[in-house]
């Protein structure tokens, strides 16, 4: 069933055509790796690299948050559960909140010296950076 309207502005006619979809949930245009039952081989491994093979960065940042202070941790090789199960840690810790966003540890605040000494405990061979 095709509809016309004609818009009024600039005289263009527009060509509207009504189609039933019978499966909503797959939208695609174009799929370029096939099925997508097949979502597991498509995904990267992420080496899970032990504490003392790592060397994270800590620093304090008060960039784009308006004037407050975070403290970053960048520089792991974990799985995203680890990273998880170390920012609940440091959370505790540190008496914060924070968040993980694209393998970076943010805790609310300035806690760099005390997340520098908690991490070498655990073995890894954390330092600062930045100011």
């Amino acid at each position: 069933m095709r509809l016309k309207s004609r818009h009024p502005a600039s005289q263009i006619f527009v060509v509207k055509k009504k189609t039933p979809n019978p499966n909503p949930t797959e939208r695609f245009i174009y799929r370029e790796f096939g099925a997508s039952e097949n979502s597991e081989a498509l995904q990267r491994g992420v080496p899970d690299l032990p504490p003392n093979q790592q060397s994270p960065r800590v620093e304090t940042s008060s960039k784009g948050r308006k004037g407050k202070t975070v403290t970053i941790i960048r520089g792991f090789q974990a799985s995203p559960d680890t990273l998880t199960d170390l920012l609940k840690k440091l959370k505790n810790l540190c008496g914060a909140g924070g968040t993980l966003k694209d393998n970076e540890l943010e805790i609310q605040g300035d806690h760099k010296q005390r997340i520098i000494e908690h991490l070498q405990q655990l073995g890894y061979k954390a330092k600062g950076s930045g100011g």
